[in-house]
Order: C-alpha cells, then sequence, then structure tokens
C-alpha cells in the first residue's frame, strides 16, 4: 500500500515539474518546409461599433502592422472581406504558430476580434487523385 502511495506521488511530482517547465523557443529563423508547415487563415473581424480611423488608430497604438506579419512567416494571401473585416492566410512552421497567436493577441484585439483556422496543403495530392480519376 506505501508502494502504491508512493509511486503515484511520485507519479503526480514528476508531472507536475513536466507541465512547469518551459516549453523552448521557437525558432525565429525556422523556414516552413513540407514536413512542418502548416497555413493558418486568420479572420480578422472588424469592431462595427466603431469607425475605421479610432480602429486604425489603436493598432498603430498597439503595433500590429510593426508585429505583424513576421519576419519568416510567409503571407499567401491578404484580403478585406467586406462587411467582416480582413482575411489573411500564412505559411509557418508549426513551431511558430504560438508566436503569431501571441502577436494577435498583444497587437489587434480590442479592433478586432479573431478567429483561427490552421490547415495544411492540401494541393498537390487533390490534383493527384483527379488526375488518376480522369486517366480511368
Amino acid at each position: 500500500m506505501r508502494m502504491a502511495v508512493l509511486a503515484g506521488v511520485l507519479a503526480f511530482s514528476s508531472g507536475a515539474a513536466a507541465q512547469t517547465t518551459p516549453a523552448p523557443a521557437p525558432a525565429e529563423n525556422a523556414a516552413p518546409t513540407a514536413d512542418n508547415a502548416v497555413m493558418l487563415t486568420v479572420f480578422l473581424k472588424h469592431d462595427q461599433s466603431r469607425p475605421l480611423s479610432e480602429l486604425n488608430a489603436q493598432l498603430q497604438r498597439q503595433g500590429y502592422y510593426k508585429a505583424f506579419p513576421p519576419e519568416g512567416v510567409e503571407v499567401v494571401s491578404w484580403y478585406v472581406m467586406m462587411g467582416v473585416g480582413q482575411v489573411v492566410t500564412l505559411r509557418l512552421p508549426a513551431s511558430r504558430l504560438r508566436e503569431i497567436n501571441r502577436i494577435f493577441e498583444n497587437t489587434a484585439w480590442g479592433s478586432y476580434r479573431t478567429e483561427f483556422y490552421p490547415t495544411y496543403d492540401y494541393k498537390a495530392i487533390g490534383i493527384a487523385a483527379h488526375e488518376k480519376a480522369q486517366a480511368q
């Protein structure tokens, strides 16, 4: 019985220590490659209760355009969606996902409500399936 209690305490304390160990810092210079790249589509929904000039002034004060997009993150597309706000699609190493989230939390909130949709590139697979089906 004592051994079971001791084993439980050791397991709990080692798990707690593991949770408090900070994660390694993102590789600032990491480039997206076939085995680590994700795409992230971000909906930046305008706060429509305030005029655009006010929203842009807040973004400027918070350093949004200075921080976003960060170096080494590819902007695949960046559109204005009328009535919604902006839609940005990025390609980045998965290890930098937290960094991107923090940029939006620290510099875009207040002017925008955000929605994030992580994706991966399926184009080559989809085209290959289409071409195979056409050949049959």
